[in-house]
Formats: C-alpha cells, structure tokens, sequence
C-alpha cells in the first residue's frame, strides 16, 4: 500500500475529506489503520448520530448549537497520512500546494528495457556459447524478471510533487532518497523523448538547478512521465519559478484548481491541462536546410564512426572467428583483386560521406524549432530521439557564431548560446543548426540582440607570425630535403608549406574585435572559427599576456573575461596599445585606475571618478587587484 494514493482529487466522491464532514467521514470514506469503520446506519436518513451535519443552517435534534463549517472557519482541509512521505495524520496541506504525482504505468516498460540494451550482448554471448542449456536459459529468464521487477518497484515508489516553492522528488523501497529542489533556483527544465519514449507517448524531464549539493549537482530527473504532463511540468516550473524571483508580472503562481482539473484529467485518460500559450517562434528549419549537413567536416566523417562502431561490437561478440578468418582471406587471395578491392572501398566509402552526413545531421536537427515562452528561449529537434531544451533568457549573455572554411563557401554558420552556468554547452547551448549566415543574424536580432559594430583588424605583424607558424616547419623540411636531394620528400613539404601559406592568411583575415557601444565581439581561428558576441555588463575583467616575440612585435593576446560559456575569449595578436584603449573604452571604470598617469575623466565622460578610484560596475564587486594589467 502506498500512501501517496491517498491523497484525494477532488473529483472523486469516494476518497478524501468526506464531502464536507469534519471528520472526514462518509460512504466510501478514509478510515485510519487501527481505527473502527462508521455505522452505516448512523449515516441513515433519520438515525440520530452525534457526527451527524446536515449543513451550517442545522443543528442534531437535540443538540447545541450546530457546527462550525470548516470552509467558512477558513480551515485548512486534513489529510490523511502520507505513509511514504512522513506526512503524520491532521498535518495541515499547505495552501495552493500540488498534489503528488507518480510516474507513467508506462514506466515499468522503459526502465527495464533501458538496462536491457546494455545486456543484450552479454546475454546474446552467453546463450550462444552456452548452448542453449537449460542453465543458461533459466538465468536469462531470471534476469529479464529482475528487471521487470525492479520496473514496477520504482515506479511504485518514485514520486514528485511541484509545491509552492519547491519540487520534491522521492523515491526508493529499502534505500529512500528525498531531493527537494526550490524553484527559484531552477535555471532550465530540459524534455528529451527516445524513439521507444516516444512509441509509448513518455518523456524524460530534467530539472537543472544551482541549489549548492554536496555532489555539485542539484539536477533532478523524471524518466517517465506522460508526454502532456512533461510539458505542463516544465511551464508549471518556469512559471513558479519567475514569480519566485520576481520576473513575472503575474502576482501570483499557477493556480491550485489547475492541479485539480490536471489530476482529474489524469483519472479519466484525458491530457494534462496546461497554462494559457504564450508562445512566439522564433525559427523553423526549412527542408533545404538539411542539405547543409554535407558542409559539416564532424558528420563527413560518420561513415569512419559507423565502421569503427562495428568493428568494436565484432571485436567484442566474435573477434578471434573474425580475426581468422580476414586473416585466411587476405593471404590467400591475389594482390591485384586486394589493390582493386581497396580501391573500390575506398571510393565507395568517400562517395557515401555526403550522404551520410545529409541523414544523421537530419536525425540530429530534424525539425528544428526556436522558440520563446515565459521568458525562455526553448530549442527543440531530433527525430528518433526528441530533445527540447530551455534557456532562461536572462541567463544568456551573448552567442557564438561558429563555421569552418566548407561552410563559408556557402556563407553558413551555426548558432550557440553564451549562457551563465550551463553543462554541456556543445549540445545544450545550440540555438540554431547550420543555415545561411543572413537569416541566422535575423534570428538573432529577433530573439536576443545583433551586434551592429565593425570588428577591427590586427596589425600586420600578426600576419606574419601567422605565416611563421603555419608554414615554417615545411619551409624548414623543405630546405633540408633539397639539400639532401630527396626529391619526394620536396615535394611533399614543399605542397604542405603552401596549403599552410593559405592558411596563414585566413586565420589573420580571421582576427578582429570590436565593440558597438552595448556588445563586445571577438573573433579568431581558421579551420574552426568562433565569433563570440557578449553583452558589456558580462564583462567582469580583462587579461593581457604577451610571449618573447609578441613583446618584439607590440603584439599581446587580449582575454575578455566573462561570466558565461567557455568563461572568456581571445583577440590573439592585437596592438598592445590598441588592445588597451580598445579595454578602456569598453569597461573605462574597471580599466583606467591601472593606468600610468591615468587622471579623472573629462566633463564628457560617463565614468567620471576621482583619480585612482574606479567606479564598481553595477551588481558587481570590484576587480581584484592586478586584474586588467599588462602583464610579461
């Protein structure tokens, strides 16, 4: 028996408080362990009964004066003992506080088939090798029970129940764990669905949260409930949540009766209800974006994953059989046919690259969708495996424009988040897959903001330290070979030095920083080339560094530290001088006072402190000393 299953919806005539009686009592009604059952005919028309109410207006024949009735004492409603959760009888239900909640039935299908998979190979091995013997077969049988078993144990005892300001998530038979999380520490809620989740109309919801555990981690996770509910849950968090901290103009949460109608919906096999759509969409992947896939060097190469996937599972199930017997088949064949062979394979597999890659970057970004509700921004693609991501939009503090030298070809960039405190940033912070670079900066200008500014160039010298490091080394091997007189060794060096001429010059075309006024951008690399874009207030410091030779050339690396994403970013091989003035102009009160001969600001300046003070930025503490300087 599970306590949970007594609390009572407030549609069902046979559980809960007994329609009005203080007692609780009545046909059908909940009698405490240990305690007598009601006569049933002490409830009989005209069968006096000291617990008899017949309304607030009448009193027993007999009696005093009649009872008080509990709605209009303003009493909070007695819940009956929550023999799981530790709630005593008579402890009072906090007011507007939701009712708790289990899994999907479904649920008991997933978990086991989930561990499963994992021991599908074992299992597969062990009956082959074993025979088929009776053994063996009684061990598999006793394994898939195990797990079903363990399927219906936690979903007995798994519950959660979203309160006024907390999520509680409970679980477990002999070991019980009990995580409350509060919602105003919730930074995103995440909704993942797998082929099999979504075959049985479940998800998997994930709560990320900074509430300070032990184990660094406060995330809560919920695999599976009804796909409906999934969503509710999320919007219900996010909501809660804004009001919480003081983000909504709403005065007050989601309403408790919207518990009620979700839990009676729930009983009937009807779909959660959900609070009223706000939801505008930013973005949805056209077909043609697919196509783009092929410009993409990570799926390029899936048809090498493919191939090595496999022959680790051959490894694994039947290495030496195989080994053996490619062995047998190389030596005894022709060197010609194995020549052609590998050349035909060869061909074949660079043929199939495109194509492989067009298919999983579908399966990855299928129905890719932006969209922006409650404050969020929310990302949602796959086609097997469904995943909506949220972003709190408060918590993003730029974005990344990222390409490589194929995609330029055809003016493409992805688009990644620049989040504060963010796991998993390379799938997690993705706000639109590989498109045309004008409709992406559309997107952006719509859903966050686009940085307007010009990025400026570096000085010449980072042109040549460019050319120096990319193609010095086969200059260098390429003299030594034609010394020796080792033509083919020329040759190869010599094709090397000017591929890395060429790519010299684009990671120096690369560089640039600027800034507009509200937006710091950086951009630098070559083969993969990042523009990170950050708001001014993320800004909470700057770092110099200069190596031996860029002290010879005025050169030096300009970090610009933030808060967010990879925690900062880089102008490699900027003018020293530049780069701080290009400092000072953007964070004048976190830079100046380090100045030499730094004095108080003119008339015209925003910024105006006193000498060798400078004024804190807004929300922030001062920079520790040292933080700005040029340092050797």
């Amino acid at each position: 028996m599970d306590g949970h299953e007594n609390h009572a919806h407030p549609d069902d005539p046979g559980q809960g408080h007994g329609h009005g009686r203080p007692d609780g009592s009545g046909p059908g009604g909940w009698v405490a362990p240990g305690g007598a059952p009601r006569d049933a005919s002490a409830d009989a028309p005209g069968s006096p009964s000291e617990n008899a109410y017949d309304g607030p207006d009448r009193a027993p024949a007999g009696e005093g004066p009649p009872p008080e009735d509990p709605r209009e004492a303003g009493e909070r409603p007695v819940a009956p003992r929550d023999w799981w959760g530790g709630q005593d009888t008579g402890a009072p239900v906090p007011p507007g506080a939701g009712h708790v909640r289990r899994l999907s039935p479904r649920s008991m299908v997933v978990g086991p088939i989930n561990q499963l998979k994992g021991l599908l190979l074992p299992i597969i091995v062990g009956l082959v090798v074993g025979g088929f013997n009776a053994w063996v077969l009684a061990a598999t049988g006793a394994t898939v029970v195990a797990l079903l078993v363990g399927g219906f144990v936690t979903w007995r005892t798994t519950r959660y129940e979203v309160a006024e300001d907390r999520l509680e998530i409970r679980r477990g038979l002999v070991s019980r764990s009990r995580r409350t999380i509060p919602l105003e520490r919730v930074r995103g809620v995440d909704v993942t669905s797998t082929l099999l989740h979504r075959l049985l109309g479940v998800a998997v919801v994930r709560i990320e949260a900074a509430a300070g555990s032990a184990g660094a981690t406060e995330d809560g996770k919920l695999d599976a409930v009804r796909a409906a509910e999934a969503d509710r849950l999320r919007r219900v968090l996010l909501h809660r949540r804004a009001v919480l901290t003081g983000r909504s103009p709403e005065a007050a949460a989601v309403p408790s009766g919207e518990d009620a109608r979700t839990d009676a919906g729930e009983e009937h096999g009807g779909a959660p209800a959900a609070p009223e759509d706000d939801t505008v969409t930013h973005f949805t992947m056209p077909r043609s974006w697919y196509l783009y896939g092929a410009l993409s060097l990570g799926y390029l190469l899936t048809p090498f994953a493919v191939l090595a996937t496999l022959s680790g599972v051959v490894q694994q199930s039947a290495g030496e059989l195989v080994s053996d017997y490619v062995v047998d088949w190389v030596t005894g064949s022709d060197r010609g046919f194995l020549l052609v062979s590998a050349v035909v394979f060869a061909g074949v597999l660079v043929l199939l690259m495109p194509v492989f890659a067009v298919v999983s970057y579908s399966l990855t970004h299928w129905g890719f969708t932006l969209k922006e509700r409650d404050g969020s921004l929310v990302a949602e693609r796959g086609l097997f495996t469904r995943r909506s991501v949220t972003l709190e939009k408060r918590r993003i503090r730029g974005y990344e424009f990222l390409d490589n030298p194929l995609e330029r070809t055809r003016r493409t960039v992805r688009l990644r988040a620049v989040v504060t405190g963010l796991g998993d940033t390379a799938n997690r912070a993705v706000l639109l897959p590989l498109g045309r670079r004008e409709v992406v900066e559309e997107v952006v200008d719509r859903a966050l903001a686009l940085y307007r500014g010009r990025l400026d160039r570096h000085p010449r010298a980072a042109l040549y330290r460019r050319l120096t490091r990319a193609a010095g080394p086969f200059v260098l091997v390429l003299g030594i070979a034609l010394a020796v007189d080792m033509a083919w060794l020329a040759w190869v060096s010599g094709g090397l030095a000017v591929l890395g001429a060429v790519v010299g010059v684009d990671r120096y075309r690369s560089l640039g920083h600027g800034y507009d006024g509200e937006r710091v951008s950086v951009r630098s690399g070559s083969l993969s080339r990042s523009q990170a874009t950050v708001e001014r207030s993320a800004v909470i410091g700057w770092t110099w560094t200069q190596t031996l030779f860029q002290r010879r050339s005025s050169l030096a690396d300009l970090q610009v530290t933030v808060g967010a994403g990879a925690g900062g970013y880089t102008a490699q091989d900027a003018s020293q001088a530049g780069s701080v003035a290009f400092a000072a102009r953007v964070t004048p009160e976190m830079v100046r006072p380090f100045l030499a001969g730094a004095g108080p600001s003119g008339p015209g300046d925003r910024d105006r402190e006193p000498e060798g003070r400078g004024r804190e930025p807004e929300g922030r503490g001062r920079e520790p000393e040292g933080r700005g300087r040029e340092r050797g």
